[in-house]
């Protein structure tokens, strides 16, 4: 029974209409970014924005689903510390998740959880730190990312912004790839070039870009797929 105060579970594009423009985009990209590293595999992908608001949960949400369903394991990891949504998003509990494994010493296997889509296992954010930078940016994430790839076959990591916080910087240097989302017309350039600049500081490979929340109706398709609300809101609410 869904409790007082409780947020509706946003519905995934790739779930609600698979045979969607935005669907095929995401499979698009999965294709791209699986083929592209034959010489080099990225296991691990960081998912993040320039700043709030830009779709980057929805996005590696969609992303995981698309390459569960083309047969790899995946693993989506809630490494946003702050503002954690992906146990909405797949109406997974709490309770215990990525801060318990790194705390209690635990391989992420143990407190991933199943989702309804075969292959694709979620590890939300657990109890909130005082010191989200410090633990995403720490060698126990780097070791538990590790050892993370004996149990799955890609691991998908969920980011603050990196021009807002530094978490996603440090997480960017522990992961074989980055994924940068834009929601178009929001964000002035320099500010992504700025996002682009802290990610290659740290050595982070950027995979891609995802342009989000185009309005294809012009090229006679549908829109590339709804906002969710706004993920770090003056008022406090995702």
């Amino acid at each position: 029974m869904a409790r007082a105060g409780d947020r509706a579970r946003p519905s995934l594009i790739t779930e609600a209409q698979p045979r969607s423009p935005a669907a095929e985009a995401y499979r698009t990209l999965w294709t791209n970014i699986h083929f592209s590293g034959v010489d080099k595999p990225c296991r691990t992908i960081v998912f993040t924005s320039a700043a709030p608001g830009e779709g980057k949960t929805t996005s590696v949400a969609n992303f995981g689903v698309v390459a569960a369903e083309a047969g790899a394991r995946v693993c989506l990891i809630d490494s946003d510390l702050r503002r954690p949504a992906l146990h909405r998003v797949f109406g997974l509990d709490n309770g215990r998740g990525l801060t318990t494994a790194l705390l209690q010493n635990l391989p992420i296997a143990d407190v991933a959880q199943a989702t309804k889509t075969e292959s694709l296992s979620v590890v939300t954010s657990g109890p909130l730190p005082p010191n989200p930078a410090e633990l995403v940016g720490s060698r126990r994430m780097r070791d538990l990312l590790d050892s993370a790839e004996t149990a799955f076959d890609l691991v998908l990591c969920d980011s603050p912004p990196v021009v807002a916080v530094a978490d996603g910087i440090a997480l960017s240097a522990q992961c074989d790839g980055v994924v940068l989302v834009v929601r178009a017309g929001t964000i002035a350039h320099e500010v992504i070039r700025r996002a682009a600049d802290h990610i290659e500081s740290v050595k982070g490979r950027i995979l891609g870009v995802i342009l989000n929340s185009v309005d294809l109706r012009r090229d006679s398709y549908y829109h590339y797929y709804r906002h969710y609300g706004r993920y770090y809101g003056t008022n406090g609410k995702q």
